[in-house]
C-alpha cells in the first residue's frame, strides 16, 4: 500500500497532540508510517519493522529495542512489539486509522442538500454476472443473445409459468455477451423513487442516490424488471424510458440520457391482464399504454424433454449423485403431469426448477421418494398424493400412455382419498 503524504501529515499531527513524548523526526516518520499502514495498537514482528523502515527510507529503528524503550511502544514477546494506541483500541483497522487521523469535514448545515454518483460504486466486473455451467440454453435464449448483443435499445417482455427460467435466461445471456446486468426486483409498493433515485440522509446531510433504473441507463447496462406484473400504476414513470428516451429528474433538476447499450428487459407470470386462473396472486393488469412499449413479448415454456433432461442430469452430476435413470423417469412424470395441467385435468404443476430442488434433494436424502415426497410437500394432501402415486407407477416401469392416461390415474387417485 502506498502511503499519501496527507495521510502520513496526519497521523505526525496526531501522535505528536495526544502523546506526552517529544520523538525525533526519523522516530516520528516511522510511527506514523507504521501506524497508517497497519493500525493503532497493532503488534508487528521485527521482519515488519525492517520493511516498514526500509519503505521509508529509514535504517533500522534499533531505538525501538533500546534500554529506554520508547515511551508507549511495548515489547510483546520476543521480536515482536506493540505500536501505540492513543484512542485505546488495539489492532484498529487502517480506515479506522484514516478516519480518526482526518479531520471531520465542515458542514454548515444538517439540511445541506448533495448528490452522490452511485454509478462510481460499481466495479464494471462486478456486474456483469459469472456464467453458470449448469445452465442450459433452452426457449427464446438464442433469440435474447440477437437482442442484447445488437446493443440497440429494444425492450423484451418476456412471460411464462413460474420456474420456467426466464430470469436465469436473461442473467445467463448477459454473461454469455459479457453485458452488465442490474436486476430490480418489481413489487406491488415499488414507486418512482425505488426506480429513478431519491434522497437518502447520510451523516445528518440530504444526499441524493440514483437509483438502479438510471444506473443501468448511465452506464449502458441491462436492466431486468423481474415479476413486472406485480406493478402498480406507478412504474408509468418509465414511460419515457422505455421509449428509448431520456428521462427529467425534477427533484434534482436534471436531465438523464441513456448510454448506447442501455436496455429493458422484464418478466412475468401473465400477460399484464392479471391472472385469470388466480394462481399468481397479486398480479395486476398493467396500463395498455405501458405494455405497447414492449415491441416484443417471448412466451418462455418449460424446456423440451431432451433439453430438460440434460438439465437434471448437470444438476445431479455437480452434486455427486449421477443417476440418468432417476433424471429421466423425473422428466417423463414432470412432463406427464404438465399434459394434464394444460388439459385441465389437475391444478398444480412440475416445474423445471422443483425438478432442481427435488435433485438437490436426492443429493441431501440419497432416496428418490423421499426426495420427491419432500418437495411436493407444498401441495395441498390430495395432489400430493396423486403426484407421488404417479411418479411411483412410473418408476415401477408402468407406461403411464400405453395403460390409461395421466388424467385418469390422478382422477382415479382423487376417487380413492374421497371414498
Amino acid at each position: 500500500m502506498v502511503l499519501e503524504d496527507k495521510e502520513r501529515e496526519y497521523s505526525q499531527n496526531h501522535i505528536m497532540r495526544e502523546s506526552d513524548m517529544e520523538y525525533t523526526e526519523k522516530q516520528l516518520k516511522f510511527l506514523s508510517a507504521a501506524i497508517v499502514k497497519y493500525g493503532e495498537g497493532s503488534v508487528l514482528a521485527t521482519e515488519t519493522i525492517s520493511e516498514i523502515a526500509e519503505e521509508n527510507g529509514l535504517k533500522f529503528p534499533y531505538w525501538l529495542t533500546g534500554s529506554k524503550g520508547l515511551g508507549p511502544i511495548t515489547r510483546v514477546d520476543k521480536g515482536t512489539y506493540r505500536l501505540p494506541s492513543f484512542n485505546g483500541g488495539e489492532g484498529a483497522t487502517i480506515a479506522d486509522v484514516v478516519e480518526d487521523l482526518t479531520p471531520p469535514p465542515k458542514i454548515e448545515s444538517k439540511n445541506t442538500e448533495s448528490t452522490m454518483d452511485m454509478s462510481t460504486y460499481f466495479n464494471p466486473a462486478e456486474l456483469i454476472p459469472k456464467k453458470d455451467p449448469l445452465f442450459v440454453p433452452h426457449g427464446h435464449f438464442s433469440d435474447l443473445i440477437k437482442v442484447l448483443s445488437s446493443r440497440k435499445f429494444y425492450p423484451v417482455f418476456e412471460t411464462g409459468e413460474s420456474g420456467t427460467g426466464k430470469t436465469y435466461m436473461t442473467e445467463q445471456a448477459c454473461a454469455k455477451l459479457k453485458r452488465e446486468f442490474i436486476r430490480v426486483n418489481i413489487t406491488v409498493e415499488t414507486d418512482e423513487d425505488d426506480l429513478l433515485g431519491h434522497y437518502a440522509l447520510i451523516d445528518g446531510n440530504t444526499v441524493w442516490q440514483d437509483g438502479p433504473v438510471v444506473i443501468a441507463m448511465e452506464r449502458g447496462a441491462v436492466l431486468l424488471l423481474d415479476e413486472i406484473d406485480l406493478a402498480s400504476n406507478k412504474v408509468m414513470c418509465l414511460q419515457p424510458i422505455l421509449e428509448g428516451k431520456g428521462v427529467y429528474l425534477k427533484k434534482i433538476n436534471r436531465m438523464v440520457t441513456p448510454t448506447e447499450g442501455f436496455s429493458v428487459v422484464a418478466t412475468a407470470n401473465t400477460k399484464g391482464k392479471g391472472s385469470e386462473d388466480g394462481r399468481f396472486v397479486f398480479t395486476n393488469i398493467l396500463n395498455e399504454a405501458f405494455l405497447e412499449r414492449f415491441p416484443i413479448t417471448m412466451e418462455v415454456g418449460y424446456p423440451a424433454a431432451q433439453t430438460e433432461k440434460k438439465i437434471v442430469n448437470k444438476v445431479l452430476d455437480s452434486l455427486g449423485v449421477s443417476d440418468p435413470d432417476f433424471a429421466e423417469k423425473l422428466v417423463n412424470w414432470a412432463n406427464a403431469i404438465r399434459k394434464t395441467f394444460f388439459d385441465g385435468g389437475i391444478d398444480e404443476v412440475i416445474a423445471t426448477r422443483r425438478l432442481v430442488h427435488i435433485s438437490n434433494a436426492f443429493a441431501i436424502f440419497g432416496d428418490r421418494m423421499k426426495s420427491i415426497e419432500m418437495c411436493v410437500n407444498r401441495f395441498d394432501e390430495d395432489t400430493k398424493t396423486s403426484f407421488l402415486d404417479l411418479y411411483s407407477k412410473i418408476d415401477a416401469g408402468v407406461d403411464v400412455e400405453e395403460t390409461e392416461s395421466t388424467e385418469e390415474m390422478l382422477n382415479e387417485e382423487d376417487s380413492r382419498n374421497e371414498y
